[in-house]
């Protein structure tokens, strides 16, 4: 999830394991060690293109991070406050840390909870930034801030936050079952054969969902709103994994892969090779555009290697794509 998600679940999650004995430090060491797992984004500026995309949510977001890492951070607090709650601090890290990738694990990109084992948990029931989570659950927080630390109802309201924002969290998971037999029946009314059919969220909201259905040669993309009252349309789109045959066995080429799951395709423009994984869908909502979320130039560089560099995303292209959602999210 984004940034100011993750401080006020961490802040909750503080208030809940120390508030009564720390107060607002509670919620700010927890704000603080929400932030903490994502440091991983560091990578970036040392590691190449797939290696980053390999770290990011790793060995920062599993279970081994947490028990590893909570004590020593417990240990500089307590150190730090003079406060002697060597236990009551490492707890709050713990729990901080543990939730922050809980809750990631809900999203697309998922997460690597039982690193070293390679298996990413990726729910894809909510998307990286959902108002409807994010600002009840902000609200609550607030409202427990200004409390004192005695007073019932600060405990009150951050557990209302807490509540709010888990029972929505489920309830995601009954939406993408109910979209993900919306889309299904589809496919069989249409009489479409496939492989896979994988769903998702779309950018801000659980009203608008999206699918990926495999094929033989290629892979359909739609979309379906609660709202709509037309039937579900698919655009095809080539797989053409045999444009990289040539250097298919590559390390990185096959961790690029292995990131996505086995959901790209490769699409060639202008004589150059690009990499589009499609479990982030499209930036617009035209038919047949090739403007994926995700998309990487396939190069090389001056030592030979494989390389992949991601292509910016177009600021105008965003808002474009924020009005055309909101129109979409009310039916077709």
């Amino acid at each position: 999830m984004d940034s100011l998600t993750q401080i006020v679940l961490g802040a909750a999650v503080g208030e809940v394991v120390l508030g009564k004995k720390a107060g607002n430090k509670a919620m700010l060491y927890g704000a603080i060690a929400g932030t903490i797992p994502d440091l991983d984004v560091l990578a970036r500026q040392f590691k190449d293109t797939t290696m980053a995309l390999d770290i990011h949510r790793g060995f920062t977001h599993s279970v081994v991070f947490s028990v590893v890492f909570a004590p020593l951070f417990g240990w500089l607090v307590s150190r730090y406050e003079r406060s002697g709650d060597f236990r009551g601090w490492s707890w709050l890290f713990f729990w901080t840390f543990f939730t922050h990738p809980l809750l990631d694990a809900h999203t697309t990109w998922g997460t690597q909870l039982f690193w070293p084992f390679d298996l990413r948990l990726a729910f894809q029931t909510i998307f990286v930034v959902d108002p409807v989570y994010t600002v009840p659950f902000l609200v609550c927080l607030i409202l427990a801030l200004t409390r004192k630390r005695v007073n019932p109802k600060r405990a009150f309201y951050n557990k209302l936050g807490l509540w709010i924002s888990s029972s929505y969290l489920a309830l995601t998971f009954v939406l993408k079952g109910l979209a993900f037999m919306q889309f299904s029946d589809a496919l069989e009314t249409q009489g479409v054969n496939y492989t896979d059919l994988d769903t998702r969220p779309a950018p801000l909201n659980t009203i608008l969902w999206a699918a990926n259905v495999d094929m033989e040669d290629a892979y359909l993309l739609g979309d379906y709103s609660f709202f709509d009252t037309q039937p579900i349309t698919f655009n095809s789109y080539a797989k053409n994994h045999h444009l990289i045959d040539s250097i298919r066995g590559n390390e990185r080429v096959e961790r690029m892969i292995r990131i996505s799951q086995g959901w790209y395709t490769i699409s060639k423009q202008d004589g150059n090779l690009y990499f589009n994984d499609l479990r982030f869908g499209l930036i617009s909502l035209e038919p047949q555009s090739q403007d994926f979320v995700f998309k990487y130039e396939i190069g090389e560089d001056e030592r030979g290697n494989i390389t992949f560099t991601e292509v910016p995303k177009d600021q105008q292209d965003a808002k474009a794509i924020a009005s055309a959602l909101w129109t979409r999210i009310k039916g077709n």
